[in-house]
């Protein structure tokens, strides 16, 4: 049970391991400043909720809850019991009153999802049950609660639309620029967003080891004993300050055109946060309540993601971040600096220019 030692229907089966409980939590706790900015923004806008309700008749979530409940396997106290109890144990320490219905379904890639815009549905695939110890599972449960606290499902169920319907779309070019250029931001969102949910599984779990070593599960696969911690963080090290200007610009490109950070960058990005006075301050009950959330400020919002992103820009130790610093620095020789980094993009010189004495420019 949880450490406030009371009994509550449904978690009778709850690990003895205490943990902390966070009544009244607000996502503002956990999430990201450039995800809590734009939900912050999102939810201030007049009659947003009532144009994603009416898009509820275009998208295909009534298809996709028929799918599950025909072609999956609902967790409940009857079938997959200990995900079960997780999942009540996940709500309960966030504060969820409704809980979510979560299924099973089929498939050897290790993966989770939270959609829906009516309700939220969570859907663990099978290669992740089979890759995960309890312990890495209590944080991808609570990881998907956080989603579903923090009305991720919906705009996870309009990007699933929009890439669907670019799809159909191809064909048309404006139509097809202008459905992907949506999708491109709501996809710097959503690897945002799920830097927030990283946060609520380390919430949940309380376990900041279990989620690294889930983390690299997901990018080494089940071989721990092949595995360290530590040894996966210095790639994330390596990943953020290696390489030219050239690697820089990969980094974006390879980025792009995904819904998630890369998992090195997950475990980073989380390993900061655990070590971080925002965390602590959590833990011992110090953190804004949703009933203070009718007074979040846009502005404030705006200004901590302006505040994150800038912060991140002049720590990084990747090369284009630090022209970038430079550039806001006012730094000398920046044209000789991006001749440089990019000097491996042209063409290499002759065997007769090098004997001449080309060299470097």
């Amino acid at each position: 049970m949880s450490d406030d030692g009371r009994q509550h229907t449904g978690h009778e089966r709850v690990p003895s391991r205490q943990r902390r409980r966070f009544p009244g939590i607000s996502t503002r706790a956990y999430e990201h400043p450039a995800d809590r900015s734009a939900l912050v923004a999102l939810r201030k806008l007049s009659g947003f909720d009532t144009v994603f309700k009416a898009l509820s008749g275009l998208l295909p979530e009534r298809s996709l809850r028929l799918l599950f409940l025909s072609d999956s396997v609902r967790v409940s106290e009857r079938q997959f019991s200990h995900l079960h109890d997780m999942l009540l144990d996940a709500c309960y320490i966030l504060d969820l009153e409704k809980v979510p219905p979560m299924y099973v379904t089929q498939d050897p890639q290790p993966t989770a999802m939270c959609i829906g815009l009516d309700e939220p549905i969570i859907v663990v695939s099978t290669g992740l049950v089979e890759l995960l110890d309890e312990e890495e599972m209590r944080a991808v449960v609570g990881h998907e609660v956080g989603h579903a606290l923090s009305g991720h499902s919906v705009y996870r169920t309009v990007l699933l639309f929009l890439t669907s319907l670019a799809l159909k779309v191809a064909w048309i070019p404006l139509g097809n620029l202008a459905v992907m250029a949506i999708i491109t931001a709501l996809r710097e969102w959503f690897r945002k967003s799920e830097l927030s949910a990283d946060r609520a599984g380390l919430l949940v779990g309380q376990d900041v080891r279990a989620s690294m070593r889930g983390l690299m599960k997901i990018a080494g696969g089940n071989h721990l004993h092949e595995m360290n911690v530590d040894a996966f963080l210095e790639q994330a090290e390596e990943y953020d300050s290696g390489g030219d200007l050239r690697d820089s610009v990969l980094k974006i490109l390879n980025v792009l055109p995904r819904s998630h950070p890369f998992t090195t960058v997950r475990a980073a990005e989380l390993k900061k946060w655990a070590e971080s006075r925002d965390y602590q301050r959590i833990m011992d009950g110090h953190y804004p309540r949703r009933s203070e959330d009718g007074d979040a400020s846009v502005g404030d919002s705006f200004r901590e993601s302006a505040a994150s992103y800038a912060s991140d820009v002049k720590t990084s130790k990747d090369p284009l971040m630090k022209l970038v610093t430079d550039l806001a620095g006012g730094a000398g020789d920046l044209g000789g600096r991006v001749r440089r980094g990019f000097d491996g993009f042209r063409s290499p010189p002759s065997a007769k220019g090098d004997t001449a004495g080309g060299g470097e420019e």
